[in-house]
């Protein structure tokens, strides 16, 4: 019968330059992946959001889409008469959003929308500009809200 052979199992101990590589390594490679998870949760909040928005907009929850124009925007203002009659007939999406930088985005949209009084389809196009907002952690309209012409029929400020 054979002896078993004992095998020399072999330490490394690693140079303190290798080790400051290695941990130089970890430390890049979780920033990048922490860098990464943060860009794909502003990607994921900015779809969100236009989402909404564009429900908001097509069935008539006008205050709530004036609700993701920057608050700054907002501030002692409501929501213009000239929704009162509107309908949104169409909300089409022409470019997707785009984020240009950590905090800027945009998108562009097609709205179809008639007034109830004269039933006239009208056709806007909408530019959007959405802005990152660090300390709340969320996109706000910067470009408020889409600039429909105002029907007749004796609204104030039509023709």
């Amino acid at each position: 019968m054979s002896q078993p052979t004992l095998s020399r199992k072999r330490h490394h101990v690693p140079s303190p330059i290798r080790r400051g590589i290695l941990v130089l390594f970890a430390v890049v490679a979780t920033g990048m992946g922490c860098a990464a998870v943060e860009k794909d949760r502003r990607a994921v909040g900015l779809q969100a959001a236009t989402n909404s928005y564009q429900s908001a907009l097509r069935w008539g929850y006008y205050d709530t889409a004036f609700g993701y124009v920057h608050p700054d925007q907002r501030k002692n203002r409501s929501l213009p008469e000239v929704f009162t009659e509107l309908r949104v007939t169409g909300y089409d999406v022409a470019q997707p959003p785009v984020i240009q930088d950590d905090d800027n985005a945009s998108q562009v949209v097609v709205i179809d929308y008639l007034y109830e009084d004269t039933q006239i389809i009208k056709r806007l196009t909408d530019r959007q500009q959405w802005r990152w907002d660090d300390q709340i952690g969320t996109w706000w309209l910067h470009s408020g809200i889409p600039a429909f012409t105002p029907g007749s029929g004796g609204k104030p400020g039509s023709p």
